[in-house]
């Protein structure tokens, strides 16, 4: 099986793998899901990567998976990312990996990195300060995203408020201020050559992610954690101006439904002309899927 860009109605850059096949749900992990769960009124059962799969597939839709290791920050244990890269392998008509790995981990992460990338056919990686605790900006990240920038993938760097820990006695021991956008803005520079995407529209920072796309060539943002029908108004207006090749569509899966967040996209004010770059064709550039 091959991923077939012609035929795919859309590319969905931001889905969770919460819970592994093998392993059963870590129970810190679970207090968290919980949490995220009332926060979005979503169905508490996570779905396995199968179920993710056989979702996608029948909507046509091909989708970025990856996990959150926050073992440092938290001390819940991954889901495995070779357990992510091997699953996409078998499934590639629909799924691209993406990995994630601890800033705290280092040099030994950045082994990680570089043998997930050359063995193991992933695509790009996804960071998430506040469960990670750690500054985007942290020096001791900076070998992993070193194996990043040299192989040109992309990298999604949580942004703006967490499901993860709202309405947890102290937010769980989540700090929001790790979310900022413009935190991420010194890897930005320091990487010109890695792709950096700032996932969710970031709130209550939006007007940062806006900047720093508008700022920087290779910062791009996903729509990904909010319905579109709460959008600020300003994401629309760039979205259908300066930054129509900046904005990808993503849906924060499962906690939203990806033909859920597409229903309410159509209703708010993007240009026909701007959909097909928000839906898939900016995501496959980014993903270097197309040209």
């Amino acid at each position: 099986m091959t991923l077939d860009l012609a035929r795919l109605a859309a590319i969905d850059v931001h889905v969770h793998a919460e819970v592994s096949c093998h392993d059963p749900e870590d129970p810190v992990m679970a207090q968290f899901f919980d949490a995220a769960s009332a926060y979005f009124k979503a169905p508490r059962e996570r779905p396995k990567m199968p179920e993710i799969a056989q979702i996608y597939r029948e909507q046509n839709i091909a989708f970025c998976l990856f996990t959150v290791d926050c073992e440092s920050g938290v001390g819940a244990k991954r889901v495995s990312n070779y357990e992510v890269a091997e699953f996409a392998a078998a499934n590639s008509d629909v799924c691209i990996p993406f990995a994630s790995i601890d800033p705290r981990k280092g040099r030994m992460g950045a082994r990680e990195a570089r043998d997930l990338i050359e063995n193991h056919g992933v695509r790009g990686f996804k960071f998430h300060a506040i469960m990670q605790d750690c500054h985007p900006a942290d020096r001791v990240g900076y070998p992993i995203y070193e194996v990043i920038a040299e192989y040109g993938l992309p990298a999604i760097f949580h942004t703006g408020h967490s499901g993860m820990g709202t309405g947890m006695r102290g937010g769980g021991g989540l700090r929001l201020k790790y979310g900022r956008p413009m935190l991420v803005d010194d890897v930005a520079v320091d990487f010109p050559d890695m792709k950096i995407i700032l996932a969710h529209p970031s709130w209550p920072w939006v007007d940062e992610s806006l900047s720093m796309a508008l700022h920087k060539e290779n910062v791009f943002i996903d729509l990904s954690g909010w319905s579109p029908k709460y959008f600020p108004p300003q994401i629309v207006r760039y979205a259908n101006g300066q930054l129509r090749h900046k904005m990808m569509f993503g849906s924060d899966f499962p906690l939203i439904r990806p033909d859920k967040w597409i229903e309410a996209a159509r209703g708010i004010g993007f240009k026909d002309e701007v959909m097909p770059g928000i839906m898939k064709d900016n995501a496959a550039r980014v993903l270097g899927l197309a040209g």
